[in-house]
């Protein structure tokens, strides 16, 4: 049996500048953090002729074609896998909440698979082969963060360049800023989001076109987590939390499906109480805000006020990992 365990992500600047219809202009940047939530993979070889698939639902079929998980299809499509495998998926947080599920499923599926082939995969050829999959195979409208980030952990920045190619570096944060962003940010479950290829999709459409508003808006955002990434390495938190707002502000302008009314009222709430800024993890429309606090207790209670659960987490620094082989 291989089992493998690759983070969930939190989405720090930049967002929307990884999608191809963007970055393939001009570029794009974008900070990620990779959390210690986890989608974790078991591959095993079974003794029936046919494909066992246990994630949200159980599908049990003897041709790979009638697999209904799209990714979970491609994926052994892809690598000619026979019958006679069990695929168990489960995770921390479920799918559809912003934290980018999908592309971890994915990075976690082919390390699995790699694993299971016995076959070396770099960590580059990892996040490169998932993005392939999820984008040119499949065809969602979606960018390249998450399959990056799940694949190499960490808080780090990643320069997408017109020819697709992939500039990965760490922040150079210090330990002490580290331990002041896992005090200091919150992450409170504001309702299952719109999956993010339907919001995404407007995005992309409005690039192709070179919608004049959505280029600006994504030019100032990709400019917005260069100068995130600066406060940060500087250690100025406070100025960190005074961007996030500003790009939510941004970010909430580029689609009408970004945000509602009770998730705006919800965001005013945390303000109120102190926070010094957030933004909506994701594509929006649900999923997980995401607030810097000077004093998380304060914010903690007028989010339980309102009826809004928290999820605490730490940093990942390993990315995708196989946990055990048997």
């Amino acid at each position: 049996m291989i089992l493998t365990r690759t983070p969930l992500r939190i989405s720090i600047g930049g967002g929307g500048t990884d999608l191809p219809s963007y970055y393939r202009r001009q570029g794009g940047s974008v900070l990620s953090a990779a959390i210690d939530k986890y989608v974790y993979l078991a591959v095993n070889s079974t003794f029936t002729n046919d494909y066992l698939l246990k994630y949200s639902v159980h599908e049990r079929v003897t041709h790979v074609e009638d697999i209904e998980h799209a990714l979970i299809r491609e994926v052994l499509q892809r690598y000619r896998i026979q019958p006679g495998i069990e695929i168990v998926s489960v995770a921390d947080i479920p799918a559809g909440t912003g934290l980018g599920s999908s592309g971890s499923f994915t990075v976690g599926l082919l390390r699995a698979l790699h694993a299971y082939r016995h076959e070396q995969c770099s960590i580059d050829a990892l996040a490169e082969e998932a993005c392939h999959i999820e984008i040119e195979r499949l065809g969602d409208p979606v960018g390249k963060q998450d399959q990056y980030i799940a694949a190499f952990g960490g808080l780090t920045r990643f320069d997408f360049h017109p020819d697709d190619s992939v500039d990965v570096e760490r922040l150079d944060v210090s330990a002490e800023t580290l331990a002041d962003l896992e005090d200091h940010l919150l992450l409170f479950f504001t309702g299952y989001s719109r999956r993010a290829s339907t919001i995404l999709a407007d995005q992309k459409e409005r690039s192709d076109r070179n919608d004049a508003a959505m280029i600006t808006n994504l030019d100032f955002v990709n400019d917005l987590g260069v100068r995130i990434g600066a406060a940060l390495e500087s250690g100025d938190t406070a100025k960190f939390a005074e961007l996030m707002h500003e790009h939510w502000t941004h970010k909430r302008q580029r689609s009408d499906g970004i945000t509602n009314p009770q998730i705006d009222e919800w965001y005013d709430v945390a303000r109120r109480n102190g926070a010094l800024g957030g933004k909506l993890v994701g594509a929006g429309a649900g999923g997980f805000l995401l607030f810097y606090a000077a004093d998380p207790r304060r914010v903690r209670a007028a989010m339980s006020g309102a009826g809004l659960p928290e999820v605490r987490f730490g940093f990942d620094h390993d990315g995708s990992v196989v946990l055990a082989r048997s």
